[in-house]
């Protein structure tokens, strides 16, 4: 792999499991130092720098964020990257939990690109990526409070982009479909079926399989990358087709 990420620092928040932990693997052999923030970082990568984080707690966030300028004397890049799921229709959730998400998969995002911009405005290379979801561009069943948070973040996502393409940091987004992660291995767990619940969900996208962790991470490498200075403002779909395409039925 090319060595494109040599000398930059970079911030995955979730970095210690699913998607986090394949970007983080992707950035160290791309040639960066990470830092992995996460709520437990157990598993985190031996080689990143690894500091217990709670994104819905601001003095948490801060802490981490001056601890990790403090070890590498910067910050390039920040993956936003952490979140929760969460299932049910509009009538499914009170008023507690949608503030539990929304704190952080929305806020918890506003909370750690706030702490880090005055280190980004001084990069030459400054990018933050977030991770939204086919949920924030796709009527999914069963998922209105989660499909709300990562709208959130791809609406967020364009406006911080306007904000700071003149200080040269550049914002983008990720929309995976179906990922095999850790969390989507729980959900079918509990399934009545989970073979079958595994089979619908691979159907639902057009290459016929679930996303994989590392097709994500590359893709948030993409939008990352120093080489990609002329995107910002985008949301690339990692779905395997669901969100565009309309196959006929065989």
């Amino acid at each position: 792999m090319l060595r494109e990420f040599e000398g930059l620092v970079a911030v995955v928040t979730g970095g210690a499991s699913g998607i986090g932990a394949a970007v983080t693997r992707q950035l160290l052999d791309a040639g960066a130092r990470v830092a992995v923030l996460d709520l437990n970082i157990d598993d985190a990568d031996p080689e990143a720098l690894a500091i217990a984080t709670d994104v819905g707690s601001d003095e948490s966030v801060r802490a981490a964020i001056a601890a990790v300028e403090v070890r590498f004397g910067g910050i390039d890049i920040v993956i936003n990257n952490a979140g929760i799921g969460s299932q049910g229709t509009v009538e499914d959730n009170d008023d507690e939990e949608w503030a539990r998400v929304l704190s952080i998969n929305v806020t918890g995002m506003v909370r750690v690109a706030r702490a880090a911009l005055p280190y980004l405005r001084k990069s030459s290379a400054a990018a933050i990526v977030n991770t939204s979801s086919i949920a924030a561009t796709a009527g999914l069943p069963q998922r209105v409070l989660y499909s709300a948070s990562k709208g959130a973040v791809a609406a967020m996502t364009r406006a911080m982009a306007a904000d700071h393409v003149r200080e040269g940091i550049r914002v983008n987004c990720v929309n995976p479909g179906t990922a095999d992660t850790p969390w989507i291995g729980r959900l079918l767990s509990t399934a009545h079926d989970p073979l079958a619940e595994r089979a619908a969900l691979s159907a639902r996208q057009p290459h016929g399989r679930l996303v994989t962790m590392d097709e994500v991470a590359a893709a948030i490498l993409y939008l990352a990358s120093p080489r990609s200075g002329s995107t910002t403002g985008a949301s690339l779909a990692v779905d395997g087709g669901m969100q565009n395409l309309r196959l006929r039925a065989e």
